[in-house]
């Protein structure tokens, strides 16, 4: 049965076209991909169908009936539920409270029977095989793993016959990654419709049925996902052919440590971790979500109090906060995980963003030279391929637009240490090549880069070196031409790894 029949849907924003001719037809029983650049006009397509745009022009059918939907919760009421990959979740409510917002089982007297929410969750969470979470807690208090799964949560507490995915597993861990992918092909096998939205083509692969591709606001083609291959795929996306998606890996490592870590400790997440990064190395960070990699990181850049000896370029340092690393060609720079959140001022211009920490290069004595400034940012803009102007805010941007922008702002600190934690996390397949293409040139000119990925296949293709992390401990450090997949994966799970 067609669940959902949309032709010649179009959007504006004043003068910029999002999407112009966007057809899609998905049916029960299905998962059904939606690929595409960032920008390329699926993220308004399904805001569409969730009730958080109205479009324009075009002609959608939702289970054979015109579809006049203004708002999410009319959306909700004929069976559709989205995924969105920037949450809407409210920080200071708890995990329950979240999940049945604006529909909480109410008493006669309009207050929450809050027994009956508790069933209510435990319930969903049964009937999903959802991982366990700390049903009273705040959201704000948990990892953005755990609220995404909690967004999830949410979506499905509604019942819906269509969910929407919009890159719901970029956030996620290896066994909750799975657990998702799974969830969607029993749903679709119960009779549903999952549209899937993934920038990872193997998870495309892995559950979908059919893939509809968008390029430049327009679709341009659908197939059976077992008859068509990546690099169709990807030349659709793009619009051209892409040579290759990892760079040459060519050895620029030299004998100089640039960050030795001894003994690191903090509480039960870090336990006395030793590692050392070399000058023009990518040393790969593997593991399970909650085994020490975020810590790792924050405790590298001052957010943690750690124990333990760090050198620096061979020099001892402290870190009491960020402010201590981040000290010119002799520091280091983080892209965190979370861009939207602790990367950016969405509600500042791109100028404003790519300058903040690094002001002393175009201001003395409390006076900024305007001159200088631009050129840095007009630099940043062309060498990183950012598509937008200095003024234009940053929140306007897409996603693989957005992370360029916080490389930006990581190398006009000119720290020469670069901590990247999961940096293609939710970004188009073109944007990653970018970015495995910058951290391999990086690499060249003497940076030292440690990086996470929550997809081992990037660390492979990636890293010259890759340490396993697990309870906190380095367990293995893999290295050469032959790691694979199952080698990581053994090492990230297996106690007698050693």
């Amino acid at each position: 049965m067609e669940l959902i029949s949309a032709t010649g849907v179009t959007k504006h924003y004043g003068g910029i076209t999002a999407l112009s001719n966007g057809a899609f037809q998905g049916h029960s029983g299905e998962v059904h991909a939606l690929l595409g650049e960032n920008g390329a006009g699926k993220s308004t397509f399904i805001q569409i169908l969730a009730g958080t745009v109205q479009p324009d022009a075009g002609v959608i059918v939702v289970k054979e009936a015109p579809f006049s939907v203004g708002k999410p919760s009319e959306a909700q009421a004929i069976g559709i539920s989205a995924v969105f990959q920037e949450l809407s979740l409210i920080p200071d409510l708890t995990v329950e409270e979240n999940i049945w917002f604006r529909h909480e089982p109410l008493s006669p007297f309009r207050t929450v029977k809050v027994g009956a929410m508790r069933k209510a969750t435990l319930d969903l969470f049964q009937r999903y095989q959802f991982p366990s979470l700390p049903l009273g807690r705040e959201v704000r208090r948990l990892s953005l793993l755990e609220q995404q799964i909690v967004e999830i949560a949410k979506a499905l507490s509604h019942n819906p016959s269509i969910l929407i995915l919009d890159e719901a597993t970029s956030s996620l861990g290896l066994q909750e990654t799975q657990w998702l992918l799974s969830l969607a092909r029993r749903l679709a096998e119960s009779g549903r419709l999952v549209i899937f939205i993934s920038h990872r083509l193997g998870e495309v692969r892995q559950i979908a049925d059919r893939v509809t591709i968008f390029r430049n606001g327009s679709t341009v083609s659908v197939y059976d996902t077992p008859k068509i291959d990546d690099e169709t795929i990807m030349a659709d996306m793009l619009g051209r052919r892409m040579d290759r998606l990892y760079p040459e890996r060519i050895p620029a490592k030299t004998s100089t440590v640039a960050l030795g870590v001894r003994e690191l400790a903090l509480d039960h997440r870090l336990m006395d971790v030793n590692l050392d990064l070399y000058e023009g190395e990518v040393l790969g960070i593997a593991g399970l979500h909650g085994h020490g990699q975020r810590d790792l990181f924050h405790s590298l850049f001052g957010m943690g109090r750690a124990r333990g000896s760090i050198k620096l370029w061979g020099r001892f340092i402290t870190l009491r906060n960020p402010r201590d690393v981040l000290t010119g060609s002799g520091g280091i720079a983080l892209v965190p995980e979370d861009r939207r959140n602790h990367g950016l001022l969405l509600t500042k211009s791109v100028r404003e963003n790519l300058t903040l920490s690094a002001i002393s290069r175009f201001s003395r004595f409390g006076l900024t030279d305007a001159t200088r400034e631009a050129a840095l940012v007009k630099e940043m803009i062309e060498s990183l391929n950012i598509k937008a102007v200095p003024e234009q805010p940053v929140g306007t941007l897409s996603g693989g637009n957005q992370q360029k922008v916080i490389f930006g702002k990581m190398l006009l600190t000119e720290a020469r240490v670069l901590l990247l934690y999961d940096p293609t996390r939710g970004i188009d397949v073109g944007t990653k090549g970018e970015i495995f293409q910058l951290m391999r040139n990086l690499s060249k000119k003497g940076y030292a880069i440690l990086f996470f990925s929550s997809d081992i296949v990037e660390l492979i293709h990636v890293a010259d070196r890759i340490a396993v992390f697990r309870g906190g401990r380095v367990v293995k450090v893999l290295e050469g031409e032959g790691i694979n997949e199952r080698d990581v994966l053994r090492a990230m799970i297996e106690k007698e790894a050693v």
